[in-house]
């Protein structure tokens, strides 16, 4: 751990604010779908790329963080995302099409190298104390996106702010985040990690459990952007107003929240986690039969249901980077590799989505497509929940 009471508060202050500022950029683009949508006249399946984007940008760049590390440092990599997305937050104001996916082009790299390097932290900082700590930042991921899902459409309409303002208004806790962080500059350090990128991927692609762990965080994400992205536009169609769809996307995130500071620490306690994985699954498999036939009287319930189970299978996936490795250079190697694997494979979610969407005309085929997604992440799930660790020289 840091070596003083001040230091750990500080790099507890860092990752907390690191860890709000990874998802506001993106959870505050749904519930202003419709504005975007009549201002620039993207179809939903453009719409779609700008949560898609920056998915694609954690897949790729994400096998690039030893090589940022190397380069700047540990802290120097989080100083320069943060950066990164207060800069892409302030590019997409003008609200033209260039600027919007530009800017979110700069955000998801930003996004990207924070998701990477946060587990990390906790494995060098905070060993002792993962489940506590994966509980605190998966859950302020949660807490941000609820925050920005809850706040946009009313900062856009009844504060006047119009939506261009109400995405680029983020720059503010983003910026905040990299003044607070500025002390943890004092001890950056160059990576001494002599793996190349793609040899550290190839050092893993033996592991069974290393590949479990990806696929069940990509599949995770799959669904978690599409509900992020589409679910304000779900609830529209079924006769909410905006206003109201933005809220329940809010209530959904706040329910994530819950679950990703709940799941990791009760896992951390037991010796397997394949149960958490099945009871999350069937959570979420039922919200999302819910949203697909439930009355108006059902929605909020199903909404927390699909939030919570989401939230917790999110915490869990990090937790899981955590408990198999034995050592932060393999921390690091798999967190890179499941982000990796896992945000190229959710970056089809929200485009697909919403191209099934135009196609049908009907959210049902998107709806029931992620039942499917659900039995295939709670397969790799349980397997994931097996307690073993990642040998470095015998891959399990």
């Amino acid at each position: 751990m840091p070596e003083n009471s001040k230091q750990k508060i500080l790099i507890i202050a860092g990752i907390i604010l690191v860890s709000f500022n990874l998802r506001p950029a993106l959870a505050s683009v749904g519930p202003l779908i419709t504005e975007i949508r009549n201002a620039t006249g993207l179809t939903s399946s453009l719409l779609g790329l700008l949560t898609t984007l920056p998915l694609l940008c954690f897949g790729i760049l994400s096998t690039m963080t030893p090589w940022f590390t190397r380069k700047i440092g540990l802290e120097g990599t989080v100083a320069f995302a943060l950066l990164l997305i207060t800069g892409g937050l302030l590019i997409r104001v003008p609200g033209t099409v260039p600027h919007l996916y530009a800017g979110t082009f700069l955000i998801g790299v930003g996004i990207a190298l924070g998701n990477v390097l946060l587990p990390g932290i906790v494995k060098r900082d905070f060993e002792k104390y993962s489940g506590i700590m994966t509980s605190i930042y998966s859950s302020m991921l949660g807490v941000g996106a609820a925050v920005a899902a809850g706040i946009s459409f009313p900062l856009a309409i009844k504060a006047g702010l119009g939506w261009r303002w109400s995405l680029g208004i983020w720059f503010i806790p983003a910026f905040l985040a990299f003044i607070v962080w500025i002390p943890q500059l004092k001890r950056n350090r160059r990576s001494s990690q002599s793996k190349s990128v793609f040899a550290a991927l190839k050092h893993l692609s033996g592991s069974k459990m290393a590949w479990s762990i990806a696929l069940f965080m990509g599949l995770q994400s799959f669904a978690f952007y599409v509900i992020l992205a589409w679910l304000p536009d779900i609830l529209i169609s079924e006769g909410f107003n905006a206003g109201r769809a933005g809220w329940l996307l809010s209530v959904s995130q706040a329910a994530g929240v819950i679950g990703s500071f709940i799941i990791p620490a009760v896992a951390e306690r037991m010796k397997s986690q394949r149960s958490l994985v099945l009871g999350l699954s069937v959570l979420e498999a039922v919200s999302i039969i819910g949203l697909m036939n439930g009355t108006e009287s059902l929605v909020l319930i199903m909404v927390i249901l699909i939030g919570f189970s989401l939230g917790g299978s999110f915490g869990l996936a990090l937790l899981f980077i955590v408990l198999r490795t034995n050592d932060t250079e393999t921390t690091t190697e798999l967190s890179g590799m499941s982000q990796s694997v896992g945000y190229l494979l959710a970056a089809f979610g929200p485009m697909m989505m919403g191209a099934f969407y135009d196609i049908s005309g009907s959210w049902t085929i998107p709806l029931a497509m992620l039942l499917f997604i659900v039995m295939l992440k709670c397969f790799f799930g349980i397997y994931a929940g097996n307690d073993q660790k990642i040998d470095r020289n015998n891959q399990q």
